[in-house]
């Protein structure tokens, strides 16, 4: 009878998950009722409008703040820049907020909603006379355009930067709870967060190819308030959606201040630095299984990278927090701090991406956009191209190449996280040489026919930008998917968020340094009566051997991960580590009756 009762209720616990997920009261919840792709498909919806609103946005936020608000070349760029960089910047304070405070769900909650109003208070800005200045004349020029006044620029930076603030919850919350509906402790859930983060950037890449095409084409020839409008309402749909899927998502319980527990092994290893680390990791000081148990935590296994830090462990006559930490703190601290070097060489790419995506465009309005007699393709919708193609690539990799490779590789991705982001990094390099060679093509062709004006078009159709494009489609589909899914895997199970987070400051960062770089380049080369490499004019600039450089600093960064993977050591496995903790149980178990 016992025995039975004993079988009963481990097929009742088999039914629940093994990764520490929870539901919102804290109690644990059946695979079966809640996760996977059901409750994905709530969150989803809501990743695909709030895209489609920022890249609605900051596609094209240059051209109303310059044709509306009348603001300069230069004012225009570097409020975008510092708008851009506040969207990717804030998300660590959301990341921590949400790891140790209000938890992934109710961060993002609180967020969408902040971001809600801020897209609301945009659509009005933008439709309101009262709120913009008056349109310029015919045959006025834009410096003799009445400025917008203090309130007016009051109230649209205002919106921009509560959006910010939004963003700043959103973004490390909305992918990681994503993953958090896949248990790696079942193989079959196990196996469909392995795609999760290809399908996440599908549907990111649509929504921005949507944006970049259909609303930007809305905000130039319909107007404002419809191209600001209709994702605003899209929002508002997409949040009441995700409420409606509370009942199907699994979350995880915050924990302590990531940040905090980081702080306290750095701090206890400093203070500690002559102490020796004991040859036999059991003498380390750690917690009890039951204690994580109870707490829904893991048990991570002592490792040899970064052995200075082990230090914060060895057993001394002080056991304050921050002189004495368990092992798996001080491994989750170790899992952080290797991520660092491979965070570096993430800043690049994002010149590269940054730089290509605008530079790109600006060549393509020098060109034949006619496609027939009648459409010409919008500027902003060449950056379409990109997105198709990466699109497609997607598809591609997780349906065909995958498969393929994991026969011979016996990965289950494949390949490797990083030689993921390996191969995206030398793509980067071949789009740049393209774009060198391309852009040389057009030079020769504006000097045959004499075309030296701002305003000159090159009789060369735009199409032959369609390699670079193409190329820069398929790089990211590696680059911007390998560093997502990198930064999650590899970060500590209680500080997803966090590592969700080093996604987005590598992208802010990427941005800072794409404007000094663009700046410095600029006035190096004008220097000592040279032209320059990047002018307002293209047709007298060298864009040429400004891509020639992006490629050479490429190729220097693809050497330095290259040198810095080498170091890393991938996490061991969370369910290889839970089977040697309950091996490790049921014998002190064993031992004791």
């Amino acid at each position: 009878m016992a025995m039975a009762e004993e079988k009963s209720l481990e097929s009742v616990r088999d039914g629940y998950t093994e990764d520490g997920t929870v539901d919102r009261k804290g109690r644990p919840v059946l695979r079966s009722n809640t996760g996977r792709w059901k409750a994905c498909s709530f969150i989803i919806v809501y990743e695909v409008f709030e895209r489609l609103a920022y890249f609605g946005i900051s596609g094209n936020l240059v051209q109303y703040l310059t044709t509306k608000l009348h603001e300069g070349t230069v004012e225009s760029a570097n409020n975008v820049n510092n708008w851009t960089a506040s969207v990717w910047l804030t998300p660590l304070v959301g990341a921590y907020i949400a790891d140790a405070h209000l938890g992934r769900y109710l961060t993002f909650l609180i967020a969408a909603i902040i971001f809600l109003l801020g897209m609301s208070l945009l659509t009005l800005s933008v439709s309101l006379p009262a709120l913009r200045p008056p349109t310029c004349g015919e045959g006025v020029r834009q410096e003799e355009c009445k400025k917008a006044s203090s309130l007016q620029v009051g109230i649209f930076f205002s919106a921009l930067y509560i959006i910010a603030v939004g963003t700043g919850g959103t973004k490390p919350t909305i992918s990681t709870l994503g993953a958090d509906q896949f248990d790696d402790f079942e193989p079959k859930e196990k196996s469909q967060k392995l795609s999760f983060f290809n399908w996440w950037m599908f549907t990111v890449f649509l929504s921005t190819l949507f944006a970049s095409s259909f609303l930007i084409y809305m905000e130039d020839n319909v107007g404002w308030s419809l191209g600001f409008g209709l994702p605003t309402i899209g929002l508002a749909f997409a949040i009441l959606l995700f409420l409606l899927g509370a009942p199907f998502y699994r979350h995880r319980l915050p924990k302590d201040s990531p940040i905090k527990r980081v702080l306290q092994v750095l701090l206890a290893a400093l203070r500690k630095w002559k102490v020796r680390v004991p040859d036999d990791p059991r003498e380390l000081h750690e917690l009890s299984i039951e204690e994580y148990s109870s707490d829904k935590r893991h048990r991570i296994d002592n490792t040899s990278s970064l052995r200075f830090l082990d230090k914060a462990a060895t057993k001394t006559s002080q056991a304050s927090p921050w002189m004495l930490c368990p092992v798996t703190q001080v491994e989750e601290t170790k899992q952080m701090m290797k991520m660092i070097p491979i965070w570096t060489a993430t800043l690049v790419p994002t010149i590269v991406i940054s730089q290509g995506n605008t530079l790109f465009i600006r060549q393509g309005t020098k060109l034949d956009r006619s496609m027939g007699p009648h459409f010409e393709i919008p500027p902003a919708s060449l950056a379409a191209f990109i997105h198709i193609i990466s699109l497609i690539t997607i598809i591609i990799y997780d349906r065909a190449i995958v498969p393929a490779i994991r026969r011979s590789t016996k990965n289950p991705r494949g390949i490797t996280l990083l030689q993921r982001l390996g191969i995206g990094l030398v793509l980067q390099i071949i789009v740049m040489a393209t774009a060198s060679l391309a852009e040389r093509k057009r030079l020769s062709v504006a000097r045959e026919n004499h075309l030296f004006g701002q305003s000159d078009k090159i009789p060369l159709s735009v199409f032959i930008l369609l390699p670079q494009f193409a190329l820069m489609g398929v790089s990211d589909a590696f680059v911007e998917v390998g560093k997502m899914e990198f930064f999650y895997d590899q970060a500590p199970e209680s500080m997803k968020s966090l590592g969700t987070a080093y996604l987005t400051s590598s992208v802010a960062i990427g941005h800072f340094l794409s404007s000094f770089i663009l700046s410095t380049v600029a006035d190096i080369t004008q220097r000592k009566g040279h032209k320059g490499w990047v002018l307002d004019n293209l047709n007298v600039s060298h864009l040429d051997y400004y891509y020639a450089f992006l490629a050479i600093l490429s190729f220097l960064n693809l050497v330095w991960l290259l040198l810095v993977s080498t170091f890393f050591v991938y996490n061991t496995d969370l369910t290889q580590t839970k089977m040697r903790s309950e091996t490790e149980c049921s014998s002190m178990t064993s031992l004791e009756s």
